[in-house]
């Protein structure tokens, strides 16, 4: 297309400038992409971005501008270091397409003139522009989808089609916007919100990243949830030196180090078949050679030409086509250049191999018509997971879970909390223990029996479970003694210290429902104390012993903090509201 922009405009094009903001892996710091972002419109005149494309769109020029800026885009992108290895997202307003200048083949051309895969570049559609009745969103998304290029919504979530736009196109990548990943860890809607975004798309075969993450927090659950990439000033600003674009960012290595379960990636991987994947490229009788070749294989991954997986090919779909005679002919008619194959892949999941074995059996059980789920090393094809090998693994995490719990209150046991407090031995973050002691319990399970005194330590269990927030591990050491933590930050502190503070008054108060009207009436019972003396022993209450360990504390060892949880215990029994804090040093 030979560009015919009024001087002005090109001359406005000469002082805009493309910064960068990298796109990784949430799971390994690596990068996956840059999206181009525009920069220096306030120099041309404009106060935003927006208002500087409404102008060329009313000059009817939005097109040969658009067209113009994406060369600038694709020409820079080829300054960075291993442009080859990752894609450029690119921004399109929604109004292309009412340009009388719209053509098609444009940006093929830029490509080859650079020298670019098309599996290089996605192209963003936003959910928040405003689009005519002429062009719809999902107008421009199915025309760049047809011609075979990475499609990604962006601030997915805020606008009014986004479902829909699911249902109908399944874009190859979804945004979630800011909006609902802001101080994520504290809010249990947002969470929900995100988790059954994520989990849907996951299932459709949609890649999810987790745009605009500015905190280590929000990183750490959107990791937790699923998301397969992560954006944001946390990961680094937007820059406009392509020299700063590198290919693993070490910052966030570091943060999420800790957080790696080795454990879980190698048992996942004992039972990945790693099957050998097709090209999206393929011709039809070479997927006919294959099954027929591995008649023990029903279920094919196909992949692009970056190796990245696109969804799957089943054996029965094929079969189905190959009974007919017409339909054998059509598939294997090679006289037109569009790939037949893409029409009869089945999306799939896609997974992360360093995802916690939970989320994999989570997206699974989820959707009743998954076959398996492709997992992925740092977005790139890495083996497939059978149905029969994640039924297997939940069976098996399922036991696993049943010898760890204790067997009344299903919480996690003994070999659960040595795991939590080895893990805050081996890290520098800031945490709140607490160890609970049921006072007074051997002699109300001596009067009133065991049975009740189960009833009791149920009672407990559930009221750590319905006043303590979700982000608290709760588990229970054994009779009436329990355990609850949680990954803090200074100023959450003391929120948390009230809602255990809540714990110990809602079971003082709760447990005077199990004495008969005149023990709660006299306010003690009488019974043998552990020297067989008769004795008076007061109502049930539960004492709690808290242990802060600040950030970066050096003497964090199992030992230590067991010591001191432990030896705290007696002092939280002797205060009047029955807690003890300290701080390890």
């Amino acid at each position: 297309m030979q560009n015919t922009l009024p001087k002005i405009w090109l001359d406005n094009l000469k002082v805009l400038d493309i910064a960068f903001q990298p796109i990784i892996n949430i799971h390994t710091g690596r990068i996956y992409a840059v999206e181009a972002l525009l920069r220096n419109y306030k120099k041309v005149g404009f106060d935003s971005i927006f208002a500087l494309f409404d102008q060329v769109y009313k000059e009817h020029l939005l097109y040969s501008f658009d067209i113009a800026l994406r060369e600038k885009a694709i020409q820079k992108f080829t300054k960075i270091d291993n442009f080859r290895n990752i894609k450029l997202f690119y921004n399109l307003d929604n109004r292309l397409f009412e340009m009388p200048d719209f053509s098609n083949g444009n940006t093929n051309q830029l490509l080859k003139k650079y020298d670019i895969k098309k599996d290089n570049i996605c192209f963003e559609i936003s959910e928040r522009h405003e689009i005519s009745s002429d062009c719809n969103m999902e107008q421009v998304l199915m025309h760049y989808k047809d011609e075979n290029f990475c499609i990604a919504i962006d601030d997915f979530g805020v606008g009014h089609s986004g479902y829909k736009l699911l249902y109908d196109s399944t874009p190859d990548v979804i945004k979630i916007d800011r909006f609902f990943l802001t101080d994520i860890e504290k809010d249990a809607k947002k969470k929900l919100m995100v988790r059954s975004i994520t989990h849907l798309a996951i299932q459709l075969g949609i890649k999810v990243i987790a745009e605009g993450v500015e905190t280590k927090e929000e990183l750490l659950v959107c990791k937790d949830i699923g998301c397969h990439l992560v954006q944001g000033y946390l990961v680094q600003k937007p820059t406009l030196n392509t020299d700063e674009i590198v290919k693993k960012y070490h910052n966030i290595v570091d943060l999420i180090t800790h957080d790696k379960r080795e454990e879980s990636k190698y048992k996942i991987d004992t039972y990945l078949d790693k099957i050998k994947p097709i090209s999206i490229e393929s011709k039809m009788n070479e997927v006919i050679d294959y099954f027929k070749k591995h008649p023990d294989i029903p279920t094919m991954p196909v992949i692009n030409s970056n190796n990245e997986p696109i969804g799957i090919v089943q054996e029965n779909i094929i079969k189905e086509f190959l009974y007919s005679h017409y339909g054998k002919s059509l598939l294997l008619n090679d006289g037109t250049k569009k790939s037949k194959l893409k029409n009869l892949i089945t999306p799939c999941g896609i997974a992360d191999i360093n995802s916690d074995i939970a989320t994999l059996i989570e997206l699974f059980s989820n959707n009743p018509e998954s076959v398996g789920i492709i997992l992925t090393n740092n977005s790139k094809y890495y083996g497939y997971l059978s149905a029969r090998a994640i039924i297997t693994l939940m069976n098996e995490e399922n036991l696993l879970f049943a010898r760890e719990q204790n067997p009344l209150t299903k919480l996690p046991g003994n070999t659960m909390i040595e795991k939590y407090i080895s893990n805050i031995a081996t890290n520098q973050d800031s945490y709140l223990l607490c160890y609970f002691d049921l006072d007074n319990f051997k002699a109300f399970n001596d009067v009133y029996g065991f049975r009740n005194g189960d009833r009791v330590i149920l009672l407990f269990a559930d009221i750590l479970r319905k006043h303590l927030p979700q982000e608290f591990f709760k588990a229970h050491i054994g009779g009436d003694d329990f355990f609850v933590a949680v990954q803090s930050k200074g100023e959450d502190e003391y929120l948390y210290i009230k809602k255990i503070l809540k714990v110990v008054t809602k079971f003082t108060q709760d447990a005077k429902d199990f004495y008969s009207q005149e023990d709660k009436k006299r306010g003690y019972i009488v019974s043998k104390d552990r020297d067989e003396n008769i004795k008076e022993f007061p109502l049930l209450t539960v004492s709690a012993s808290i242990v802060l360990i600040p950030q970066k504390t050096k003497n964090r060892f199992s030992k230590n903090i067991n010591e001191v949880l432990s030896s705290q215990k007696k002092v939280a029994k002797h205060e009047y509201n029955h807690l003890s804090i300290s701080t390890l040093l």
